[in-house]
């Protein structure tokens, strides 16, 4: 090899080597470098960053719905056909016919469940106090779960427990301060509850910020008015930029669209952080690393253990930062603070959710036709709803299925003469909120 392959080979070696960064031990790519992670531990252990305490009021036992429970009316969902609903405060109707013991024994073990609580929660707090409990009287029991309904969910776990919640406090060297409670009291049939520890903080309202600011905010995100419309008519059902939630199925979901993360640690939450770590390094190392959090090339959360310094990766950094307040403080934070932040989540939410040129395939009279909901949805009500159920729930179904109906009832034979009859269509496909009552929006033609 002459001198100058040499010095070539070497060029090129060192520029691959250098791009990929550290690496563990058995060759595991490493986000942050030991010095790195040795900052972040300091830096989250200062005296004062980060305490711990009971929250004010009555006591500290409370009555909340259990985990366990959550999962298990999920599944009782599913066997009586209302999975499908949206994620709402009230109990989902069942699509088919559900067996009346199903649910008259169902209710019987709630209030039994939820007056042993009370009961329990009633003496913790009395003892704490100072006093004698007062003994105090129970419905009866219920009676052995029905087999069939044991064989279709399983066996019930107790639907409710005495529990006492734990306040957080995070302090930045900012000054900028949060506060979290976990134990986040849901509905006592809410289906979507799954970590105690967990915490919301819903964030400022897009509706409280200046005009002006959301304005040129949205513009710079390249969304148009109507852009800009939609989605702020739909993200009073998720949030502001700087909400948090990690107590639910999303597991970490963050902003005004509640980016979550989901079982796998990634998710559109991944895609969000690696969109700001691509397109503004400098204000991602601002806004996340510099504090002990990243995100991989493929969109895998990555976060350092604020007391041990072990860099976790994919579920185990978001189940970290479910458990730190610490580290969920830093998304809420960045929220509040980075307009770069803020743009990013517009643009993501843009690029993932906003349906306008999502092109459906659906079949009428044996014939298969595809169009673009665009030329089909033309009013911002109507845009708004299939927004907010793509946010919700990742799909436009049950679009399809509706388009051809309406097709075949009308006799129609080019889908875009769909367009026409658009206040039918979004009527069918009204999920969390009627957006066709929604005066400040454009509406579908009567």
């Amino acid at each position: 090899m002459t001198g100058l392959a040499r010095a070539m080979w070497m060029g090129i070696a060192a520029v691959v080597i250098g791009g990929m960064g550290s690496t563990k031990q058995g060759g595991t790519p490493a986000y942050f470098t030991d010095d790195e992670r040795a900052h972040v531990m300091a830096y989250w252990n200062e005296p004062g960053r980060y305490i711990v305490s009971a929250p004010k009021g009555d006591g500290p036992w409370v009555v909340r719905l259990t985990p366990a429970a959550s999962i298990w009316f999920l599944a009782y969902n599913r066997a009586c056909g209302a999975a499908k609903a949206p994620p709402t405060q009230q109990v989902p109707q069942a699509s088919g016919t559900v067996p009346a013991e199903w649910e008259k024994w169902v209710t019987a073990k709630l209030e039994y469940d939820l007056a042993r609580a009370r009961a329990a929660a009633d003496a913790a707090n009395s003892l704490a106090a100072g006093r004698q409990p007062s003994p105090q009287p129970l419905p009866a029991p219920p009676p052995a779960v029905p087999q069939s309904l044991l064989q279709a969910v399983g066996n019930p776990p107790p639907f409710a427990a005495a529990v006492a919640p734990m306040s957080y406090t995070v302090t930045l060297d900012s000054g900028t301060t949060v506060s979290y409670t976990d134990q986040v009291p849901v509905p006592k049939r809410y289906a979507y509850f799954r970590y105690a520890e967990g915490v919301i903080y819903p964030g400022t309202p897009l509706r409280s910020l200046p005009k002006q600011d959301l304005e040129k905010l949205f513009t710079g995100a390249g969304l148009t008015p109507f852009e800009a419309h939609v989605m702020a008519a739909v993200s009073p059902l998720e949030g502001g930029f700087d909400a948090i939630n990690t107590y639910d199925t999303g597991v970490v979901s963050v902003g005004f669209i509640q980016f979550a993360c989901l079982s796998s640690g990634g998710g559109s939450l991944g895609a969000l952080l690696l969109r700001e770590k691509r397109e503004a390094p400098a204000d991602f190392e601002r806004d996340f690393r510099r504090f002990g959090l990243d995100v991989t090339p493929d969109g895998l959360l990555v976060a350092v253990d604020p007391d041990t310094g072990a860099e976790l990766i994919g579920q185990p950094a978001a189940l970290k930062i479910v458990q730190d307040k610490r580290l969920t403080a830093v998304f809420q934070i960045a929220g509040a603070h980075s307009d770069t932040f803020r743009r990013m989540q517009v643009r993501e939410a843009k690029q993932r959710f906003y349906p306008a040129d999502d092109v459906l395939t659906f079949t009428v009279g044996g014939k298969d036709l595809s169009v673009r909901v665009g030329d089909i949805i033309r009013s911002e009500a109507g845009m708004a709803t299939l927004f907010d159920r793509k946010v919700n729930r990742g799909t436009l179904d049950p679009l399809p299925q509706v388009m051809s109906q309406v097709m075949t009832e009308h006799s129609l034979t080019d889908p875009k003469a769909l367009s026409a009859y658009e206040r039918e269509i979004v009527s069918a496909m009204r999920y969390r909120r009627n957006f066709l009552a929604d005066a400040t929006l454009t509406q579908p033609a009567p």
